[in-house]
Protein backbone atom coordinates (compact mmCIF):
# COMPACT_ATOMS: atom_id res chain seq x y z
CA UNK A 1 0.00 0.00 0.00
CA UNK A 2 1.53 3.25 -0.79
CA UNK A 3 2.09 6.03 1.98
CA UNK A 4 -0.45 8.22 0.03
CA UNK A 5 -3.06 5.49 0.40
CA UNK A 6 -1.92 5.50 3.85
CA UNK A 7 -2.40 8.96 4.66
CA UNK A 8 -5.64 9.05 3.47
CA UNK A 9 -7.30 5.61 4.67
CA UNK A 10 -5.65 4.60 7.87
CA UNK A 11 -7.33 5.07 11.40
CA UNK A 12 -5.20 2.41 12.71
CA UNK A 13 -2.45 0.46 11.18
CA UNK A 14 -4.31 -2.67 10.12
CA UNK A 15 -7.82 -1.32 9.03
CA UNK A 16 -8.58 1.40 6.47
CA UNK A 17 -11.20 4.15 7.95
CA UNK A 18 -14.49 4.35 6.53
CA UNK A 19 -14.57 6.29 3.44
CA UNK A 20 -17.97 8.88 3.82
CA UNK A 21 -17.76 10.55 0.36
CA UNK A 22 -18.35 7.02 -0.78
CA UNK A 23 -21.52 6.57 1.29
CA UNK A 24 -22.61 9.75 -0.26
CA UNK A 25 -21.67 8.42 -3.88
CA UNK A 26 -23.91 4.96 -2.80
CA UNK A 27 -26.35 6.65 -1.10
CA UNK A 28 -26.88 9.29 -4.51
CA UNK A 29 -27.08 6.33 -6.58
CA UNK A 30 -29.24 4.33 -4.76
CA UNK A 31 -31.84 7.45 -4.84
CA UNK A 32 -31.62 8.03 -8.11
CA UNK A 33 -32.10 4.49 -9.20
CA UNK A 34 -35.73 4.52 -7.24
CA UNK A 35 -36.80 7.78 -9.05
CA UNK A 36 -36.17 5.71 -12.25
CA UNK A 37 -37.46 2.23 -11.20
CA UNK A 38 -40.82 4.27 -10.03
CA UNK A 39 -40.92 5.86 -13.11
CA UNK A 40 -40.83 2.60 -14.70
CA UNK A 41 -42.97 0.97 -12.32
CA UNK A 42 -40.13 -1.21 -11.79
CA UNK A 43 -40.12 -2.92 -14.71
CA UNK A 44 -44.18 -2.97 -15.60
CA UNK A 45 -44.84 -0.57 -17.81
CA UNK A 46 -48.21 -0.20 -17.36
CA UNK A 47 -49.36 3.11 -17.43
CA UNK A 48 -53.20 4.81 -17.28
CA UNK A 49 -54.69 6.90 -20.71
CA UNK A 50 -53.03 9.83 -21.15
CA UNK A 51 -55.40 11.18 -23.83
CA UNK A 52 -57.93 12.99 -21.49
CA UNK A 53 -55.19 14.55 -19.19
CA UNK A 54 -54.42 18.12 -19.12
CA UNK A 55 -51.74 19.60 -21.33
CA UNK A 56 -49.47 20.34 -18.31
CA UNK A 57 -49.46 17.10 -17.26
CA UNK A 58 -48.76 15.78 -20.68
CA UNK A 59 -45.51 18.11 -20.29
CA UNK A 60 -44.24 17.34 -17.09
CA UNK A 61 -44.81 13.28 -17.66
CA UNK A 62 -42.70 13.69 -20.41
CA UNK A 63 -39.94 15.74 -18.93
CA UNK A 64 -39.68 14.01 -15.63
CA UNK A 65 -39.43 10.50 -17.63
CA UNK A 66 -36.42 12.31 -20.62
CA UNK A 67 -34.94 14.03 -17.82
CA UNK A 68 -34.16 11.14 -15.53
CA UNK A 69 -33.21 8.60 -17.94
CA UNK A 70 -31.13 11.55 -19.33
CA UNK A 71 -29.13 11.98 -15.84
CA UNK A 72 -29.53 8.86 -14.04
CA UNK A 73 -30.14 6.07 -16.50
CA UNK A 74 -27.18 3.92 -16.71
CA UNK A 75 -24.86 6.25 -14.71
CA UNK A 76 -26.88 5.59 -11.33
CA UNK A 77 -26.13 1.57 -11.78
CA UNK A 78 -22.28 3.06 -12.72
CA UNK A 79 -21.70 4.67 -9.73
CA UNK A 80 -22.89 1.92 -8.04
CA UNK A 81 -20.68 -0.69 -10.15
CA UNK A 82 -17.66 1.48 -8.94
CA UNK A 83 -18.20 1.33 -5.70
CA UNK A 84 -18.55 -2.44 -5.65
CA UNK A 85 -15.33 -2.82 -6.89
CA UNK A 86 -14.11 0.37 -4.15
CA UNK A 87 -15.43 -1.72 -1.26
CA UNK A 88 -13.86 -4.87 -2.76
CA UNK A 89 -10.45 -3.26 -2.38
CA UNK A 90 -11.23 -2.10 1.14
CA UNK A 91 -12.38 -5.62 2.35
CA UNK A 92 -9.43 -7.43 0.59
CA UNK A 93 -6.57 -4.86 1.92
CA UNK A 94 -7.66 -5.02 5.40
CA UNK A 95 -7.82 -8.40 5.14
CA UNK A 96 -4.12 -8.91 3.14
CA UNK A 97 -2.79 -6.23 5.83
CA UNK A 98 -3.70 -8.74 8.88
CA UNK A 99 -1.63 -11.56 6.16
CA UNK A 100 -5.07 -13.24 4.56
CA UNK A 101 -5.95 -13.71 1.72
CA UNK A 102 -9.43 -12.66 1.11
CA UNK A 103 -9.81 -13.73 -2.41
CA UNK A 104 -11.48 -17.40 -1.63
CA UNK A 105 -13.11 -15.47 0.95
CA UNK A 106 -15.18 -12.86 -1.45
CA UNK A 107 -15.80 -15.54 -3.86
CA UNK A 108 -18.22 -16.74 -0.97
CA UNK A 109 -19.12 -13.59 -0.01
CA UNK A 110 -20.14 -13.37 -4.24
CA UNK A 111 -22.39 -16.86 -3.62
CA UNK A 112 -24.21 -15.18 -0.78
CA UNK A 113 -24.61 -12.45 -3.09
CA UNK A 114 -26.16 -14.34 -5.81
CA UNK A 115 -28.86 -15.67 -3.03
CA UNK A 116 -29.70 -12.05 -1.84
CA UNK A 117 -29.99 -11.17 -5.68
CA UNK A 118 -32.42 -14.62 -6.50
CA UNK A 119 -34.24 -13.03 -2.88
CA UNK A 120 -34.60 -9.14 -4.40
CA UNK A 121 -35.55 -11.30 -8.23
CA UNK A 122 -38.46 -12.34 -6.53
CA UNK A 123 -40.29 -9.19 -6.57
CA UNK A 124 -38.39 -7.37 -9.47
CA UNK A 125 -37.15 -8.88 -12.61
CA UNK A 126 -34.94 -5.69 -12.97
CA UNK A 127 -32.29 -6.32 -10.23
CA UNK A 128 -29.19 -6.51 -10.35
CA UNK A 129 -27.14 -7.99 -7.87
CA UNK A 130 -27.57 -11.21 -9.65
CA UNK A 131 -25.39 -10.11 -12.50
CA UNK A 132 -22.99 -8.72 -9.64
CA UNK A 133 -22.45 -11.91 -7.69
CA UNK A 134 -21.65 -13.18 -11.48
CA UNK A 135 -19.14 -10.63 -12.48
CA UNK A 136 -17.81 -10.18 -9.18
CA UNK A 137 -15.40 -13.27 -9.85
CA UNK A 138 -13.21 -10.82 -12.15
CA UNK A 139 -12.30 -8.73 -9.32
CA UNK A 140 -10.58 -11.96 -7.18
CA UNK A 141 -9.19 -13.01 -10.61
CA UNK A 142 -7.18 -9.83 -11.43
CA UNK A 143 -6.99 -8.10 -7.76
CA UNK A 144 -3.37 -8.84 -7.27
CA UNK A 145 -1.93 -7.61 -10.96
CA UNK A 146 -0.20 -4.43 -11.39
CA UNK A 147 -2.21 -1.01 -11.85
CA UNK A 148 -1.17 -1.20 -15.38
CA UNK A 149 -2.78 -4.36 -16.48
CA UNK A 150 -5.42 -3.41 -14.58
CA UNK A 151 -5.71 -0.03 -16.70
CA UNK A 152 -5.66 -2.37 -19.98
CA UNK A 153 -8.24 -4.98 -18.75
CA UNK A 154 -10.71 -2.49 -17.67
CA UNK A 155 -10.70 -0.72 -20.22
CA UNK A 156 -10.82 -3.56 -22.43
CA UNK A 157 -14.12 -4.85 -20.84
CA UNK A 158 -15.34 -0.70 -21.36
CA UNK A 159 -14.55 -0.76 -24.81
CA UNK A 160 -17.23 -3.43 -25.04
CA UNK A 161 -14.91 -5.72 -27.43
CA UNK A 162 -17.74 -8.00 -28.55
CA UNK A 163 -19.70 -5.10 -30.39
CA UNK A 164 -15.92 -3.89 -31.59
CA UNK A 165 -15.75 -7.25 -33.06
CA UNK A 166 -19.26 -7.36 -34.15
CA UNK A 167 -18.84 -4.21 -36.61
CA UNK A 168 -15.60 -5.35 -37.72
CA UNK A 169 -17.24 -8.83 -38.83
CA UNK A 170 -20.17 -6.82 -40.96
CA UNK A 171 -18.24 -4.74 -42.42
CA UNK A 172 -15.81 -6.94 -44.10
CA UNK A 173 -18.73 -9.84 -44.41
CA UNK A 174 -22.24 -8.28 -45.72
CA UNK A 175 -23.89 -11.26 -44.92
CA UNK A 176 -22.81 -11.50 -41.65
CA UNK A 177 -25.64 -10.89 -38.45
CA UNK A 178 -25.24 -10.62 -34.74
CA UNK A 179 -26.35 -13.03 -32.21
CA UNK A 180 -29.47 -11.81 -30.90
CA UNK A 181 -31.27 -13.26 -28.08
CA UNK A 182 -34.88 -13.76 -28.31
CA UNK A 183 -36.26 -12.66 -24.84
CA UNK A 184 -39.00 -11.61 -26.06
CA UNK A 185 -41.30 -14.62 -24.40
CA UNK A 186 -39.44 -14.09 -20.93
CA UNK A 187 -40.44 -10.58 -21.17
CA UNK A 188 -43.79 -11.58 -21.89
CA UNK A 189 -44.23 -13.72 -19.04
CA UNK A 190 -43.20 -11.70 -16.81
CA UNK A 191 -45.61 -9.28 -17.78
CA UNK A 192 -48.66 -11.44 -17.90
CA UNK A 193 -47.26 -12.54 -14.17
CA UNK A 194 -47.01 -8.41 -13.32
CA UNK A 195 -50.72 -7.72 -14.99
CA UNK A 196 -52.78 -10.86 -13.59
CA UNK A 197 -50.74 -13.14 -11.65
CA UNK A 198 -51.18 -13.96 -7.90
CA UNK A 199 -47.92 -13.51 -5.89
CA UNK A 200 -46.58 -17.07 -5.96
CA UNK A 201 -47.37 -16.92 -9.66
CA UNK A 202 -45.62 -13.98 -10.06
CA UNK A 203 -42.36 -15.64 -8.07
CA UNK A 204 -42.33 -18.90 -10.12
CA UNK A 205 -42.35 -16.51 -13.16
CA UNK A 206 -39.45 -13.94 -11.85
CA UNK A 207 -36.98 -16.91 -10.65
CA UNK A 208 -36.63 -18.34 -14.08
CA UNK A 209 -38.07 -16.71 -17.06
CA UNK A 210 -37.41 -12.93 -15.24
CA UNK A 211 -33.60 -13.85 -14.60
CA UNK A 212 -33.21 -14.74 -17.92
CA UNK A 213 -34.32 -11.95 -19.85
CA UNK A 214 -32.73 -9.75 -16.94
CA UNK A 215 -29.71 -10.66 -17.69
CA UNK A 216 -30.05 -11.28 -21.81
CA UNK A 217 -30.67 -7.59 -21.41
CA UNK A 218 -27.36 -6.66 -19.34
CA UNK A 219 -25.77 -8.65 -22.71
CA UNK A 220 -27.64 -7.12 -25.57
CA UNK A 221 -26.65 -3.45 -23.88
CA UNK A 222 -23.41 -3.63 -23.01
CA UNK A 223 -24.30 -4.03 -19.15
CA UNK A 224 -21.98 -6.51 -18.45
CA UNK A 225 -18.84 -5.84 -19.87
CA UNK A 226 -19.42 -2.41 -18.54
CA UNK A 227 -20.02 -3.22 -14.89
CA UNK A 228 -16.59 -5.80 -14.86
CA UNK A 229 -14.59 -2.68 -16.42
CA UNK A 230 -16.04 0.06 -13.68
CA UNK A 231 -15.58 -3.11 -10.79
CA UNK A 232 -11.63 -3.04 -11.98
CA UNK A 233 -11.87 0.81 -12.03
CA UNK A 234 -13.52 1.03 -8.45
CA UNK A 235 -11.14 -1.47 -7.31
CA UNK A 236 -8.43 0.96 -8.84
CA UNK A 237 -9.71 4.13 -7.12
CA UNK A 238 -9.50 2.55 -3.81
CA UNK A 239 -5.73 1.18 -4.52
CA UNK A 240 -4.48 4.73 -5.15
CA UNK A 241 -6.45 6.23 -2.92
CA UNK A 242 -8.44 8.52 -5.58
CA UNK A 243 -11.45 9.40 -3.18
CA UNK A 244 -9.00 11.22 -0.82
CA UNK A 245 -9.36 15.06 -0.84
CA UNK A 246 -6.05 15.12 -2.06
CA UNK A 247 -6.81 13.58 -5.50
CA UNK A 248 -9.23 16.35 -6.50
CA UNK A 249 -7.33 17.85 -9.38
CA UNK A 250 -7.41 14.51 -10.48
CA UNK A 251 -10.87 14.45 -10.63
CA UNK A 252 -11.16 18.07 -12.60
CA UNK A 253 -9.09 16.54 -15.08
CA UNK A 254 -11.80 13.15 -15.25
CA UNK A 255 -14.33 16.17 -15.47
CA UNK A 256 -12.75 18.53 -18.64
CA UNK A 257 -12.20 15.12 -20.53
CA UNK A 258 -16.02 13.29 -19.72
CA UNK A 259 -17.24 17.23 -20.56
CA UNK A 260 -15.03 17.46 -24.13
CA UNK A 261 -15.37 13.57 -25.34
CA UNK A 262 -19.49 13.46 -24.16
CA UNK A 263 -20.30 16.16 -26.58
CA UNK A 264 -18.88 14.85 -29.93
CA UNK A 265 -19.73 11.16 -28.72
CA UNK A 266 -23.02 11.94 -28.34
CA UNK A 267 -23.16 13.55 -31.59
CA UNK A 268 -21.96 10.90 -33.69
CA UNK A 269 -24.73 8.57 -31.61
CA UNK A 270 -27.28 10.46 -33.03
CA UNK A 271 -25.99 11.17 -36.55
CA UNK A 272 -24.62 7.62 -37.23
CA UNK A 273 -28.26 5.95 -38.49
CA UNK A 274 -28.37 8.54 -41.15
CA UNK A 275 -24.90 7.01 -42.55
CA UNK A 276 -25.22 3.47 -41.80
CA UNK A 277 -28.21 1.44 -42.16
CA UNK A 278 -26.76 -1.97 -42.09
CA UNK A 279 -28.57 -2.99 -38.44
CA UNK A 280 -25.69 -5.55 -37.79
CA UNK A 281 -23.32 -2.32 -37.94
CA UNK A 282 -25.30 0.28 -36.29
CA UNK A 283 -26.50 -2.03 -33.22
CA UNK A 284 -22.98 -2.85 -31.73
CA UNK A 285 -22.21 0.90 -32.38
CA UNK A 286 -24.96 2.10 -30.47
CA UNK A 287 -24.38 0.09 -27.73
CA UNK A 288 -20.73 1.09 -27.77
CA UNK A 289 -21.05 5.02 -27.74
CA UNK A 290 -23.46 4.82 -25.57
CA UNK A 291 -22.13 3.10 -22.99
CA UNK A 292 -19.14 5.74 -23.49
CA UNK A 293 -21.47 8.74 -23.50
CA UNK A 294 -22.96 7.20 -20.05
CA UNK A 295 -19.69 6.98 -18.92
CA UNK A 296 -18.90 10.49 -19.06
CA UNK A 297 -21.92 11.74 -17.72
CA UNK A 298 -21.07 9.12 -14.71
CA UNK A 299 -17.55 10.44 -14.08
CA UNK A 300 -19.06 14.06 -14.84
CA UNK A 301 -21.77 12.89 -11.40
CA UNK A 302 -18.82 11.43 -9.43
CA UNK A 303 -16.56 14.38 -9.79
CA UNK A 304 -19.15 17.33 -9.17
CA UNK A 305 -20.07 15.21 -6.29
CA UNK A 306 -16.54 15.09 -5.10
CA UNK A 307 -15.69 18.41 -5.88
CA UNK A 308 -19.07 19.54 -3.79
CA UNK A 309 -18.27 17.19 -0.75
CA UNK A 310 -14.69 18.73 0.00
CA UNK A 311 -14.90 21.88 -1.51
CA UNK A 312 -18.24 23.68 -0.24
CA UNK A 313 -19.02 23.47 3.22
CA UNK A 314 -22.88 23.71 2.73
CA UNK A 315 -23.52 21.47 -0.07
CA UNK A 316 -20.57 18.73 1.68
CA UNK A 317 -23.30 19.41 4.87
CA UNK A 318 -26.28 18.78 2.65
CA UNK A 319 -24.62 15.95 0.63
CA UNK A 320 -23.28 14.47 3.95
CA UNK A 321 -27.27 13.34 4.90
CA UNK A 322 -26.93 11.18 2.17
CA UNK A 323 -24.41 8.96 4.16
CA UNK A 324 -26.63 6.67 6.51
CA UNK A 325 -28.53 5.98 3.93
CA UNK A 326 -25.52 4.90 1.46
CA UNK A 327 -24.02 3.21 4.08
CA UNK A 328 -27.74 0.80 4.02
CA UNK A 329 -27.57 0.84 0.07
CA UNK A 330 -27.72 -2.94 -0.14
CA UNK A 331 -31.40 -3.24 1.91
CA UNK A 332 -32.09 0.07 0.84
CA UNK A 333 -31.82 -1.49 -2.54
CA UNK A 334 -33.61 -4.48 -1.96
CA UNK A 335 -36.55 -2.81 0.09
CA UNK A 336 -37.46 -0.36 -3.01
CA UNK A 337 -38.26 -3.67 -5.25
CA UNK A 338 -40.50 -5.25 -2.62
CA UNK A 339 -42.29 -1.97 -2.07
CA UNK A 340 -42.45 -0.78 -5.52
CA UNK A 341 -44.09 -4.62 -6.41
CA UNK A 342 -46.48 -4.61 -3.58
CA UNK A 343 -47.43 -0.98 -5.45
CA UNK A 344 -47.65 -1.90 -9.18
CA UNK A 345 -48.17 -5.24 -9.39
CA UNK A 346 -51.40 -7.29 -9.61
CA UNK A 347 -50.58 -9.18 -6.69
CA UNK A 348 -50.52 -6.12 -4.46
CA UNK A 349 -52.32 -2.79 -5.02
CA UNK A 350 -52.61 -2.43 -8.86
CA UNK A 351 -51.98 1.33 -8.74
CA UNK A 352 -52.47 3.03 -12.25
CA UNK A 353 -50.25 6.57 -11.98
CA UNK A 354 -48.81 8.48 -14.73
CA UNK A 355 -45.13 9.32 -14.38
CA UNK A 356 -45.31 12.34 -12.65
CA UNK A 357 -47.37 10.76 -9.68
CA UNK A 358 -44.89 7.77 -10.04
CA UNK A 359 -41.79 10.33 -9.47
CA UNK A 360 -43.67 11.57 -6.36
CA UNK A 361 -44.39 7.82 -4.59
CA UNK A 362 -40.52 7.00 -5.45
CA UNK A 363 -39.30 10.67 -3.86
CA UNK A 364 -42.05 9.23 -0.94
CA UNK A 365 -40.44 5.63 -1.15
CA UNK A 366 -36.55 7.50 -0.84
CA UNK A 367 -37.96 9.87 2.15
CA UNK A 368 -39.13 6.84 4.29
CA UNK A 369 -36.15 4.64 3.75
CA UNK A 370 -33.78 7.55 4.39
CA UNK A 371 -35.67 8.20 7.75
CA UNK A 372 -35.15 4.82 8.33
CA UNK A 373 -31.95 4.78 7.70
CA UNK A 374 -31.45 7.76 10.23
CA UNK A 375 -33.07 5.70 13.34
CA UNK A 376 -31.47 2.43 12.22
CA UNK A 377 -28.23 3.89 12.86
CA UNK A 378 -28.84 5.28 16.33
CA UNK A 379 -28.38 1.87 17.66
CA UNK A 380 -27.02 -0.51 14.75
CA UNK A 381 -23.63 -0.18 13.07
CA UNK A 382 -24.82 -2.07 10.02
CA UNK A 383 -28.02 -2.26 7.93
CA UNK A 384 -30.12 -5.45 8.18
CA UNK A 385 -29.34 -6.77 5.37
CA UNK A 386 -25.40 -6.06 4.92
CA UNK A 387 -25.45 -6.92 9.00
CA UNK A 388 -26.50 -10.82 7.31
CA UNK A 389 -24.11 -10.31 4.02
CA UNK A 390 -21.31 -9.68 6.78
CA UNK A 391 -22.20 -12.22 8.73
CA UNK A 392 -22.98 -15.32 6.44
CA UNK A 393 -19.79 -14.22 4.49
CA UNK A 394 -17.70 -15.15 7.70
CA UNK A 395 -19.90 -18.14 8.62
CA UNK A 396 -17.00 -20.56 7.99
Amino acid sequence: MSKTNSVIFAEEPRRHARVDVADVLRGFAVMAIILLHSIEHFNFYSFPDTAGQPTWLNFTDKAIWNGLFFAFGSKAYGIFALLFGFSFFIQDDNQRMRGNDFRIRFCWRLICLFIIGQFDALFFTGEILVLYALVGFVLVLTCRLSARWLIGIGAFFILQPICIYQMIRAGLDPTYEILKINSGPYWGATYAAQTEGTFFEMVKVNLWEGQLASLAWAWEHGRLFQTAGLFIFGMLIGRSGWFGKGFLPKWGRVLAASILVYFPLSGILNMMPDYVHNPNILTPFNILVGSLTNLCLMLMWVSGILFAYYRTKKLSQKLSLLIPYGRMSMTNYVTQGIIGSAIYYHWGLQLQMGITGSVLIGVGIFLVQWWACRWWFRTHSHGPLEYFWKKATWIW
